[in-house]
């Protein structure tokens, strides 16, 4: 996976940085004893150096390095457990260990997992889930990653992101449509949204195809509710239970995820409130669990093994000039948490 690369030594860091061999160890490890300002400073040379990536290159050179990194949001959420089994598939074929972090969607965990990952050698790294749709909250992943590809390091993402980087794509400007468009098509007016954070890239295009169905069929969506919680099933229940309170003439709930969909529902189910005969509620993903809740669950379905099959896969071919992109279709699927509304 890796190419060889000329020896960098800490000492070639040091005087680049124009610092003593000691402050640039300090600094790289981030042990105590350096300022801050110091160690940040020696920390960017060495990344422009491609020091932190080449201390490794001998277990890399050749494609000796067999194993990969995969960084997902939420280990727990299924979207991430079924991109994991693509990655984890594609990795025994080819007899590739996988080593998968957990980042809970903090860009500065993010970072430190990255820099987790370059330092136990990885031969590439597989970072699936959104990005930020501010770039500066990804800018030092970004450096770290570039400098990690010049020595030989692999990259691939799945989802939205500014690492320029290899990526699957999952079409969710359209999903957002599609399932947007469905609710409407059922005459549903009084529709609710529970969003997760509108700074990940995932729910700002999810947002942005639900819009589109609105403006089509020439419904205001500032009128709509649109709900930000975190993008988990706890996260869903939370903004049920607002929704509820706050708007209960709301007649469907669309949620951008699966795991939302499903802490809405169980808030439903709490509250006695029958789904689809009182409420409609949508997801987006189609997780294996979706078909068999009661009601089974209206949602948006992405290949989500074979978006984590074909990331692992791009890592591993040869680098391209530019970003390769690939497109992951979405298909809206219709259950029975969606009816027309009551009258």
């Amino acid at each position: 996976m890796a190419k060889d690369r000329p020896t960098l030594r800490l000492q070639d860091v040091a005087e680049a940085a124009g610092v003593s061999i000691a402050t640039a160890s300090r600094s790289l490890s981030r042990t105590s004893g350096v300022s801050e300002e110091v160690a940040e400073r020696v920390r960017g040379v060495a990344r422009d150096m491609g020091y932190v990536a080449n201390i490794h290159a001998r277990s890399l050179a050749g494609g000796a390095s067999r194993s990969v990194g995969l960084l997902v949001h939420e280990i727990g959420d299924p979207y991430f457990t079924e991109i994991a089994s693509g990655v984890l598939r594609v990795g025994a074929r080819e007899g590739l260990t996988v080593q998968i972090c957990h980042t809970g969607r903090d860009p500065q965990q993010e970072l430190e997992q990255i820099r987790t990952l370059i330092a136990n050698r990885v031969g590439a790294i597989i970072i699936a889930g959104s990005g930020f749709v501010d770039p500066a909250h990804q800018a030092a992943a970004k450096a770290d990653l570039a400098s990690y590809r010049r020595f030989g390091g692999r990259v691939a993402v799945i989802g939205r992101h500014h690492l320029s980087a290899d990526a699957v794509l999952p079409d969710n400007q359209a999903g957002g449509r599609a399932v947007a468009r469905h609710l409407l098509d059922l005459g549903h007016r009084r529709i609710a949204v529970v969003a997760g954070l509108r700074s990940l890239t995932t729910v700002a295009d999810r947002l942005a195809g639900i819009e589109e169905a609105f403006a089509a069929a020439g419904i205001p969506f500032a009128d709509v509710p649109v709900v930000e919680a975190p993008f988990t099933r706890l996260g869903g229940k939370q903004a049920a239970e607002e929704i509820l309170a706050a708007h209960p003439e709301v007649t469907a709930i669309l949620a951008l995820n699966d795991d939302m969909a499903i802490g809405v529902l169980s808030v439903l189910r709490d509250r006695g409130i029958a789904v689809p005969g009182r409420m409609s509620v949508t997801g987006f993903d189609d997780v294996a669990v979706a078909v068999d809740l009661a009601p089974a669950l209206t949602t948006v379905r992405l290949p989500m093994v074979d978006m984590g099959e074909q990331a692992l896969l791009m890592a591993l071919k040869e680098p391209s000039a530019r970003p390769r992109r690939r497109t992951a279709e979405c298909d809206l699927v219709v259950r029975d948490s969606t009816a027309v509304p009551a009258s």
